[in-house]
């Protein structure tokens, strides 16, 4: 039977200030929300349930965008009453799951990681456990329900409000996450109450309800006390931020990637990095970004969903769901749109932007380039100044430019236009028409020159000029 996973996410964060649900706040520019499905995920569970509450619609429109493994399905909590009343939200769905072990998650926990699953699913199917915690050892406790150990498990969970002296000393604390026999959940679900100051129902009764019944109750110790670290502000979710930053560098580091400098560098938990690598400063990595290896990603660049292969030389790019090949060179000042492909040795220069387009190999665009929604073949050069006119207002439409073709500088190819092999475009042209193998394509207007018509259209700029040259060589003081 298929274990499942319940995400609380229907907090609001108050203290965050912002209209999204606390969950879609970022760590390294991905949602708290992201990091414990992306762990749950690679811990190999397929249905996992997001209780919603606050804005709820921003998480199935986050949710909708997502590239998922598994079945991810949204229940809405219309009044937030406690963790458990949120966890009752999904008892419907999760009796499909009463034979299996079910996870819940407090939907801030951005450090639970797959160890931490694994292990403390391991201890509770290990021991047969009706429930596991998992928990931490922090310096400070303070504020945290402390861990009660008997001899051969849990014993109870202790809110810091609720601890004596000797309790008040202990240092392992409770995480927020817990394993669950899915039976045992569901009967003890419906035995909680909120007889209590908030009126609220907590899913710790339902741990406490099951150790009074002698059930078998056990505490996993993650490997990093940071599996506690939650955000309940914009300055803890900035110690979130640096926390992971550090950590991901770190294990860069560890596996030969060499950094000049790590001022504003951000690399997302799902980045990876080949051998040899050099990352300079500014550089941020987002999303499923894929670098291969000796490529050096100069000053600034952002690299988001895009696969990078080896021998690589970026310098000021920002490259968006794109593919760059092996022996590339780019930049400065190039921006890669979604769905471009640059292949293999292609040389791209500065203050040129792609999008939608093929590179082919060996093709170089030196310099002041726009290339929108247009093919282009092997060993092409552009001069500067081109732009592929993919857009009449109404459509979009391709530009075909075939190997070998050279395009001068200052051409206007207004799609959809094929140039073919070996074809040559005079600089300043405004091709509109295919242009067959081996041409040379040459269409300007016809020039019309109108004598003595500049005099009159330029004689007050003229004369400002004049006025103002005569004030400065007679040392007088500009007052235009």
């Amino acid at each position: 039977m298929e274990n499942a996973a319940v995400i609380l996410a229907g907090g609001q964060g108050k203290r965050m200030k912002t209209v999204k649900p606390k969950v879609l706040c970022e760590v390294l520019g991905e949602p708290m929300l992201e990091w414990e499905l992306n762990a749950c995920e690679r811990a190999g569970i397929k249905n996992i349930f997001v209780i919603k509450g606050y804005n709820g619609d921003m998480i199935d429109e986050y949710l909708a965008k997502r590239r998922s493994v598994s079945n991810i399905t949204t229940i809405l909590q219309a009044e937030q009453l406690g963790t458990g009343h949120a966890v009752m939200q999904a008892s419907g769905e999760l009796e499909k799951f009463s034979d299996a072990n079910i996870l819940v998650l407090n939907g801030d926990l951005p450090f639970i990681d797959v160890d931490t699953i694994n292990g403390s699913l391991e201890l509770h199917e290990k021991k047969g456990c009706a429930v596991t915690i998992v928990t931490a050892r922090l310096e400070n406790p303070t504020g945290y329900g402390r861990v009660i150990r008997s001899s051969d498990g849990l014993s109870a969970i202790v809110e810091q409000k609720d601890c004596d002296p000797m309790q008040l000393m202990i240092n392992e604390i409770n995480v927020g996450c817990y394993w669950f026999a899915g039976k045992e959940l569901l009967e003890t679900l419906g035995e909680i109450t909120n007889d209590n100051a908030q009126g609220e129902y907590y899913l710790p009764d339902c741990i406490k309800l099951l150790i009074e019944k002698g059930k078998k109750a056990d505490a996993y110790i993650s490997r990093d006390s940071s599996a506690a670290r939650g955000a309940n502000d914009r300055r803890e979710l900035l110690e979130l931020n640096n926390i992971a930053r550090a950590e991901i560098i770190g294990r860069h580091l560890d596996n030969g990637i060499e950094f000049t400098c790590t001022d504003g560098v951000i690399i997302g938990s799902k980045v990876t990095i080949g051998k040899g690598t050099v990352i300079n400063a500014g550089v941020v990595l987002r999303g499923s970004t894929v670098i291969g290896e000796n490529c050096r990603i100069g000053n600034n660049c952002v690299l988001e969903n895009t696969v990078v292969g080896s021998n690589v030389d970026l310098n000021y790019v920002q490259a968006y769901e794109s593919v760059i090949e092996n022996d590339v060179k780019i930049g400065p000042f190039v921006q890669l749109r979604p769905n471009s492909h640059i292949m293999r040795g292609v040389k791209i220069g500065d203050f040129v932007e792609i999008k939608n387009s093929t590179i082919g190999e060996y093709t170089s665009v030196s310099h002041l380039t726009y290339i929108g929604d247009s093919d282009v073949g092997a060993n092409v050069n552009f001069g500067c100044g081109v732009v592929t006119v993919n857009y009449n207002g109404y459509e979009k439409s391709r530009t075909v430019i075939e190997d070998n073709a050279f395009i001068g500088c200052n051409t206007n190819l207004v799609a959809p236009v094929r140039v073919g092999k070996g074809a040559y475009t005079a600089a300043g042209s405004t091709i509109t028409k295919d242009i067959p193998d081996n041409a040379l394509a040459i269409e300007r207007g016809k020039a019309a020159i109108k004598e003595g018509y500049a005099i009159n259209k330029l004689k007050a700029r003229t004369e400002k000029y004049e006025h103002l040259k005569e004030q400065l060589e007679s040392g007088g003081e500009n007052k235009d």
